[in-house]
């Protein structure tokens, strides 16, 4: 099985390095694509406006300098294009993707265009406890529970254009209470953290931030889940048609 890791931490992240390990437990046929500096939060974006450069740092170990969907079609449409991977793994990510993070995540929307190239595709994301804890985040339970989540996802029948969104809660691997399939959840809006300072020229500036909301989650989602110590495994798809509105709108101008 061939495999293409990725993420949007960046190719140095400790994330990655545990990606990897997981990674070689399932194939020795790994190619790393990644991000060369941080992108998270940059969701899909591309691009476009500036040209993008590759990096070798080892024996099929590669950076782009641009967002992680670049990576993954850099991997599909360059570095692998003779022989493409069987499987996409995006992660681990340093911090959560729960809710409605998958729209904003690099992590989540690498695995979004490895399924929209019909490859199969995974992001993981470890939670962590505290408020931006650095580089003191613990991956444990992703690592001693990763390799039981990926077997058993990569043997099952997935449907087409999908793919799978896996969150580690913060928990030592013997706290894990298990790993359940849930949907996806959404929070109160309100998470945006805005800090005003001022540079050494006198101007203002300003730095964006998620903080954590008080929310009640919906029964038998991730938000829930997370919250109650499981690892989280959403089926995601590329199709954001909302149906049921798709009826009204043909009752209206039908």
């Amino acid at each position: 099985m061939r495999i293409l890791l990725t993420n949007d931490d960046g190719v140095h992240a400790r994330g990655l390095e545990v990606l990897e390990r997981l990674a070689r437990t399932l194939s020795d046929d790994i190619t790393i694509v990644a991000p060369l500096e941080e992108q998270s939060g940059k969701g899909r974006s591309l691009s476009l406006t500036e040209p993008v450069r590759l990096r070798k740092f080892g024996e099929r170990r590669f950076a782009v300098t641009g967002t992680p969907t670049d990576a993954v079609m850099m991997a599909l449409a360059e570095i692998m294009k003779d022989g493409p991977p069987d499987l996409i793994l995006s992660g681990v990510n340093r911090g959560a993707n729960l809710g409605e993070d998958v729209s904003y995540s690099g992590t989540v929307s690498a695995a979004m265009e490895g399924a929209l190239a019909g490859i199969r595709s995974i992001a993981l994301s470890q939670r962590y406890a505290a408020l931006a804890p650095g580089e003191r985040v613990s991956f444990e339970a992703a690592e001693q529970w990763g390799e039981r989540v990926l077997r058993p996802l990569i043997a099952a029948e997935w449907a087409p254009r999908t793919l799978m969104n896996v969150n580690f809660p913060p928990l030592p691997a013997s706290k894990v209470a298990g790993i359940k399939p849930v949907g996806q959840g959404l929070r109160d809006y309100g998470r945006l953290k805005l800090y005003k300072r001022t540079d050494p020229r006198g101007f203002d500036y300003y730095w964006f931030g998620l903080g954590r909301v008080p929310h009640s989650p919906v029964a038998d989602t991730d938000l829930e889940a997370i919250e109650q110590g499981w690892i989280t495994v959403t089926p995601l798809h590329l199709d954001l048609t909302h149906r049921e509105s798709l009826v009204m709108l043909n009752q209206t101008f039908g």
